[in-house]
């Protein structure tokens, strides 16, 4: 991507060093074509797309050709996608791997594959990654990076599974009808005879992707985040170097710009959080009042050293008590926010619709809780439960958090404002491209007023908020209406395994 730079021709301050490296195949492309069409009058050396280095073949032990592209995907993300060639022995392969850096949290993707374009949709697996074709109860173990589509996984699987068949068949013929009945199942899906199937992919580093398109239907596609266990984190080299008592190091996380009354020390009871005195829980041995920032310790989900986790209870006139929750690891610098409710499990979920007329409807508090799914039928948005968190924030807040989530992974702004540079996007298939357009023109419009919409929040635990400007009385803008869960709702939540009267037998 071009670099950016103020009217003196200077580099702003903030740019992305990301984008001097990272660029769209098709820009790379483009600027190649232009490059050797100007024979470099300028006398310039000509530039490199692709960068060979002469690397060791393992299977003849000559010397062959590693070749490194470095390039973005659109809607996700920086990578790396090398291929070794060895002209002595003939040997090839090829690999990706994420240039970015770990994320967070880690990350399961889920898609419904029910036509023939879903088999198309883009899948980046890491080399932690494990992939799952559910219906098959068939997973393909952390490998190899790829960056491939969901055809060319299930071709992948099934041309492993025939490559020792015959010798399968004799030596342990059992095994080979099961793995050929699996074979011919797989041949089905890419055919098309076998939809719908699902599937996933569950990276703990948070950088592997399945392709999300807008106007999914609900079910469709999933995205859910979650914390890493203490062996994920180990596996990915974060947290084995916690220090031994007494040899603490002292490096600390840039300063955070979290306002001071929400940071752990000068709260209630004075919660130290040095590397000193590790923080102590002022939450037990106090009675819990609205507005009072409490702490409490906790393990950083990134590195997993103790840190401190900050709350405070809110009361939501006409709706309940909420819980606000923020940590912040002083080692690493993860931060997190999310929004809790409490109170007993509702009998019926609630589901509700708000009518967004005026720029004071885009003012409205709306409180988001995370088993709820947010849809804006008229801007082709889904947003399915798990993916976003708690939100307490305005209808306008939670559009735009969403425009600059999605612009930020497909272009690189880091800002999410709503222009685009020019070429961004360039290797994305055009339809693809000029869908997405029109999906951030709707979603735009949307956010400045200028698109009536409906806003619809589906909670099975009846958690999820929208202001009303006429309480107590109902608001015209606002339909509540109450359902009864769904088997896989009740699952998902653990009701149907939840016993509150007679558990002691």
């Amino acid at each position: 991507m071009a670099q950016q730079t103020n009217g003196t021709g200077e580099r702003l301050q903030g740019a992305s060093l990301a984008q001097d490296l990272f660029e769209d195949m098709g820009r790379k492309a483009d600027s190649l074509g232009v490059s050797s069409q100007n024979g470099h009058a300028d006398g310039e050396p000509e530039q490199k797309v692709v960068e060979e280095i002469e690397s060791l073949c393992m299977n003849c032990h000559e010397n062959g050709i590693t070749r490194l592209l470095l390039t973005r995907i659109p809607f996700f993300r920086e990578i790396v996608i090398m291929s070794f060639d060895c002209t002595h022995c003939g040997f090839r392969n090829n690999e990706i791997q994420s240039a970015g850096e770990i994320q967070p949290k880690g990350a399961r993707y889920a898609l419904r594959v029910e036509k023939d374009a879903d088999l198309q949709r883009q899948v980046v697996k890491s080399d932690i990654c494990v992939f799952r074709i559910e219906d098959l109860d068939l997973e393909i173990p952390a490998g190899k990076g790829q960056y491939t589509n969901v055809e060319g996984v299930l071709s992948g699987v099934r041309t492993d599974l025939e490559s020792n068949q015959e010798a399968r068949m004799e030596q342990m013929p059992e095994i080979g009808e099961k793995i050929a009945g699996i074979i011919r199942t797989l041949a089905d899906m890419m055919a098309g005879r076998k939809y719908p199937f699902m599937v996933s992919a569950d990276d703990p580093s948070g950088n592997s992707w399945i392709e999300w398109t807008p106007g999914d239907a609900a079910g469709k596609w999933a995205k859910s985040e979650y914390n890493r266990t203490a062996a994920q984190n180990g596996m990915l080299g974060l947290g084995d170097d916690v220090p031994a008592p007494g040899h603490e190091h002292h490096a600390t996380a840039p300063d955070t710009d979290i306002r001071p009354e929400y940071h752990a020390a000068g709260m209630v009871h004075s919660v130290s959080t040095s590397d000193s005195a590790p923080a102590t829980n002022n939450v037990d041995d106090s009675e819990i009042v609205e507005d009072q920032v409490y702490s409490f310790p906790a393990s950083c989900p990134g590195c997993t050293r103790p840190c401190a986790t900050n709350m405070k209870m809110v009361n939501i006139p006409y709706f309940k008590q909420v819980v606000l929750m923020s940590t912040v690891c002083e080692s690493c610098g993860y931060r997190s926010n999310e929004v809790k409710t409490g109170g007993e499990v509702p009998e019926k979920g609630c589901k509700i619709t708000l009518q967004v007329r005026t720029k004071e409807d885009l003012s409205r508090d709306i409180l988001k809780s995370e088993s709820a799914a947010l849809v804006c039928p008229e801007l082709q948005l889904r947003v399915e439960p798990g993916t976003m968190g708690g939100r307490f924030t305005t209808v306008e807040g939670i559009l735009t958090q969403i425009r600059k989530d999605l612009r930020g992974q497909a272009f690189g702004l880091e800002d999410g404002d709503a222009a685009v540079p020019d070429g961004s996007g360039d290797s994305m298939p055009t339809e693809s491209k000029r869908t997405w357009e029109e999906f951030f023109s709707s979603l735009g419009d949307a956010i400045e007023g200028r698109k009536p919409f409906s806003l619809t929040l589906e909670d099975p635990l009846a958690s999820s908020y929208v202001q009303s400007l006429t309480a107590p009385e109902p608001d015209p803008q606002i339909e509540v209406e109450e359902y009864e869960r769904t088997e896989e709702e009740l699952e998902d939540l653990g009701l149907n395994d939840m016993k509150t009267e007679g558990y002691e037998a």
